[in-house]
């Protein structure tokens, strides 16, 4: 199996980018990610200090190399400026990324296992203890941003990223170079300074983690104020990108495009929605992630 015969039929499912990572030697020395929940900057997200995020051997034993894919999600629409409207995080405006990323990958795996005997392929897009972008970095998909994102040079950082593990010895890509330079426009943008250096992002301070993951009944005061309309993620450092506003394009895929009510829902209707309307507002969506009462934390806490 060639990699061009992989590139090939990745691209021809739909993906917009693909690149091949070989798995090396275990490292036994500190990773980035043991530095980082060393600091305690994980919040309330035990599920990183998972130790397969730091050897992939213990997802798949005899896993040789790392299929990386991105798929491009943006679109043109723009959300409102004015302070009624809630903000939602551009990744999940349309169809929950999760079933359009499994459904692509699936085809890929299984397209992978026919070709050959005892061909193993296990894909994961955002829901296994895969470091994500550490393996799209090395596959030359992008590379890992001062923000923590990767950012792509053709699509800017508005990428979902997965991956197929598979024991095939495939010859690697480059890995990605970094391209942000002396750049900290991120840095600089970020309200309540969740991105403490370059490329080290504290989720206790992110308002995308707090709206998203913290199940608290109440906000920290300390975000409160820098909410900035903010009810589901937080895509500033994303928006102040030079690489989002200059290369940034529209995708084909047309999942991607917005339900009507996420781009512009007022913080006085999010409020006081009910648990029924939750369900029917946010069916195929990423956004069921954010319970009804998170929902309505978040739009009180901006009316505060």
């Amino acid at each position: 199996m060639t990699n061009d015969k992989i590139k090939a039929k990745a691209r021809e499912i739909g993906f917009h980018k693909v690149g091949i990572a070989a798995v090396g030697s275990s490292d036994n020395s500190e990773t980035p990610l043991q530095k980082w929940l060393n600091q305690g900057y994980q919040a309330d997200m035990d599920w990183m200090a998972n130790p397969k995020r730091q050897d992939i051997r213990l997802v798949m034993p005899d896993v040789q190399s790392v299929i990386c894919v991105a798929l491009n999600y943006y679109t043109e629409h723009q959300r409102p400026d004015r302070t009624e409207y809630a903000k939602i995080s551009r990744y999940a405006w349309g169809r929950d990324y999760h079933r359009v990323m499994h459904k692509k990958l699936k085809v890929l795996a299984n397209w992978l296992q026919t070709t050959g005997e005892d061909i193993q392929a296990r894909y994961y897009a955002d829901t296994g203890p895969i470091q994500d972008k550490v393996w799209a970095e090395r596959a030359g998909i992008g590379w890992i941003a001062k923000n923590s994102n990767v950012i792509t040079r053709e699509y800017g950082s508005w990428v979902f990223l997965g991956e197929v593990l598979t024991n095939l010895k495939l010859t690697p890509d480059e890995p990605h170079t970094p391209h942000c330079g002396t750049c900290s426009r991120c840095l600089d943008a970020c309200p309540t300074g969740a991105i403490t250096e370059p490329f080290i992002v504290d989720a206790n301070r992110c308002i995308a983690y707090h709206t998203i993951e913290n199940r608290s009944p109440e906000l920290p005061d300390s975000i409160k104020p820098h909410l900035q309309g903010w009810v589901a993620g937080c895509d500033i450092c994303q928006d102040v990108c030079p690489w989002n506003q200059r290369f940034a394009r529209e995708t084909d895929v047309e999942e991607f495009q917005p339900y009507p009510q996420n781009l512009a829902p007022t913080l006085e209707e999010l409020a006081d929605m009910s648990d029924l309307e939750w369900d029917r507002r946010f069916t195929a969506s990423a956004l069921r992630r954010i319970k009804p009462a998170m929902w309505r934390r978040n739009a009180r806490a901006n009316l505060e």
